[in-house]
């Protein structure tokens, strides 16, 4: 069996795979609080109990150095030798979060995308990867001629760029909310819907009824109540915050695809999209990844699918996992199932 991990800020999801017939194989998944464990090692050994696995890989969130990775968000430092050696797993391996995203898009079956925009599906190069959840991740698969290879990116994390007044007067909110630099992840991810919620009342005076304000102070996660809210048409500032969310979503979206010229496609993963997918489809994203002037009709070309898979990372973790461990001891489980 092969053990994938996908690790957050906040969360641990841990699942078992095999493959049946050349294909993943879904065993058991569990998720656990971060903040409730001293380091993922500790998490492992108990999600484990006492099965056994010939391969490990981890998605985490950050740029992996030698099979090393200091955690920003939590205390942690992983190290993929010290887990190997104390797990008593003989492959185990860490990769960036987004990349583990995109050897999960090979992994996928029809139902698991939804296709916002056919473009020109005929079209064979790079493709690009936006995941909007707690941060906002972005990476980009690189067409070699044979096969689409997963890169990481810390995308997410360059200077946000506003369009319209409204933008340019919410950066100068979030300058003064950050006191200073602002960067995309800002404004879309988890952290930046409630910022834009906090713009439009505070700054442009919108009304917040008092009802609405209560259950924002009740609420363990106040984006849920906005996204409620604003895709209930119950609200205007939740619709007018989870419209200038999801158009600040596709602008970056688009430039992420113009830097990586993905004309083999965009895909849009993380947290976020398949609870707002109604949203997404009623044009304000489409709109704003497509406005880039004398190269607009470039991103028109460009497919644009969402990943409704929520298991992605997980099975692209597990992908990478039986790829890498093969190539190392010369035997392939995915191969081996095909034989069986």
């Amino acid at each position: 069996m092969i053990l994938a991990g996908d690790v957050g800020g906040t969360k641990v999801d841990l699942a078992l795979y095999d493959f049946t017939q050349g294909k993943l194989h879904y065993t058991r998944d569990k998720v656990y609080r971060a903040r409730d464990y001293t380091g993922l090692e500790v998490i492992v050994k108990e999600f484990l109990g006492s099965d056994k696995v010939t391969a490990a890989c981890f998605g985490v969130p950050g740029p992996v150095r030698d099979g090393r990775l200091r955690l920003t968000n939590l205390p942690w430092t992983i190290d993929s030798r010290e887990l190997s050696t104390n797990l008593g797993i003989q492959h185990v391996f860490l990769i960036n979060d987004l990349e583990a995203n995109g050897y999960g898009v090979a992994e996928l079956t029809p139902e698991q995308v939804y296709t916002l925009s056919e473009g020109d599906s005929s079209q064979v190069g790079n493709r690009a990867l936006i995941a909007a959840g707690t941060g906002l991740g972005e990476g980009y698969l690189v067409w070699n001629g044979k096969t689409h290879i997963p890169y990481p990116s810390e995308g997410g994390h360059v200077d946000y760029a506003p369009r319209n007044e409204d933008e340019i007067d919410l950066l100068r909110f979030l300058k003064q909310k950050y006191n200073g630099r602002v960067s995309f992840e800002r404004v879309v991810a988890g952290m930046g819907l409630t910022s834009i919620y906090e713009f439009l009342r505070d700054v442009r005076g919108m009304d917040e009824p008092a009802s609405l304000a209560a259950k924002l102070a009740e609420a363990s996660d106040p984006n849920s109540v906005i996204t409620e809210m604003a895709l209930s048409a119950r609200s205007e500032i939740c619709e007018k915050s989870m419209d200038m969310f999801v158009s600040a979503y596709g602008a970056e979206a688009g430039n992420l695809a113009l830097k990586v010229l993905s004309v083999g496609g965009l895909y849009v993963g993380g947290g976020i999209a398949p609870r707002i997918l109604e949203k997404l489809k009623d044009g304000t994203f489409l709109k704003a990844f497509t406005d880039k002037g004398r190269l607009s009709q470039l991103l028109i070309n460009m497919p644009v699918r969402i990943i409704l898979e929520s298991r992605a990372a997980l099975m692209g973790a597990a992908a990478y996992a039986e790829a890498r461990a093969a190539e190392l001891s010369g035997v392939s489980a995915r191969a081996a199932s095909l034989r069986g």
